[in-house]
Parts: structure tokens; sequence; C-alpha cells
């Protein structure tokens, strides 16, 4: 069995997260790996129902989050989380909570995810029509000292993922060969 880690993708809404945690995951199977992808939106459903958007209700979730992830870590899964967590407090404890944590922020001008935003949330929030809207009317605090920066409003989601798997592989955290070398 392959040693289990953390794979954290944070970044504002839209940037990719979900896109890379999928893209990544698939990558990761395909080389023989267990991995469990914890979708923020997803865990909002299920783990967090009930939860609002409070500072104290963010930082439950992304506790929440964590900790699943490091049950399946120490259990031999890679654990991908892809989850706003806007406040670098809660996302260092996470870590710290962690054997092994690989930390991705998702990079993207706002510029780039008003044009991208279907159900159009950054143009309400811009316009003050929406309250505590993370990186517009509440603040989203990039990391200091996470593993990687991918810029999604410059480069594809595949150039995106090839970065990450390389720097995967640098660290030691996969195997070029996969999972049963």
């Amino acid at each position: 069995m392959s040693e289990g880690f953390t794979l954290w993708f944070t970044g504002l809404s839209g940037a990719g997260k979900s896109t890379l945690a999928g893209l990544a995951a698939g990558e990761l199977r395909r080389r023989g790996y267990r991995v469990e992808v914890l979708d923020g939106d997803e865990v909002r459903t299920n783990l967090s129902k009930g939860l609002g958007f409070s500072k104290e209700d963010r930082d439950t979730n992304i506790r929440r989050i964590g900790y699943v992830c490091r049950l399946l870590a120490r259990n031999g899964v890679i654990a991908i989380a892809a989850a706003i967590s806007p406040y670098r407090s809660i996302r260092d404890e996470v870590r710290g909570q962690h054997e092994r944590f690989f930390e991705v922020y998702v990079d993207c001008p706002l510029e780039t995810l008003v044009e991208r935003d279907v159900k159009g949330l950054y143009k309400k929030a811009l316009a003050g029509e929406l309250k505590g809207f993370t990186g517009v009317s509440d603040p989203y605090e990039p990391p200091l000292n996470h593993e990687l920066t991918v810029a999604t409003g410059r480069e594809t989601a595949q150039e995106s993922l090839a970065r990450l798997l390389g720097r995967l592989e640098e660290r030691g955290y996969i195997d070029r060969k996969g999972a049963n070398r």
C-alpha cells in the first residue's frame, strides 16, 4: 500500500479547484493510487449541512474536511480537498494536523472569475447585492507557505495538472511509475 497524503486546493470560487481536483484524481487513479475527493460544495451539502457562512461556520467546515482528509491519508489514501478555505490560519491549523500535506493555491484574477461566473454571483457581490461573498465583501487570504501556485487565468487545466504532478513527483509524494512501481 502506498503512503497517503492530503492534497489541498484553495482559491476563490470559480478558480478551478474542483476541475483540477477531478483531473488529478483521475490521473492518480489511473496510476494505481487510492484517491478520494472532498469537494467543498458536496461537503457543505452532506457533512456540513446546516452551517452558514459566518467565519466560525466556515472554520468548522474546513476543520471537518481536514479531519476526514487526515483519516483517509493515514489509511493510505490520497485525500484531495477542493474548498475555498478562505482563512489562512485554519488552513495552517489543518496542515499542522497532517503528516503529509500538499497545498495548491489556485490563483485566478477577479476579472477572469467574473467572466467565468455562469450564476452571476460575482456581479451581484460587486454590485453590493450579495453580502459576505469571499473575495469581494468577505476576505480571502492567499497561502504563504504552500507547495504550488497554479495560475488558471493564464494556463490551461492540463498545464496546471502537469505542473502539479511534476511537483508531486519531485517532492516524493507520488512515483512516476505509479503506486505499484
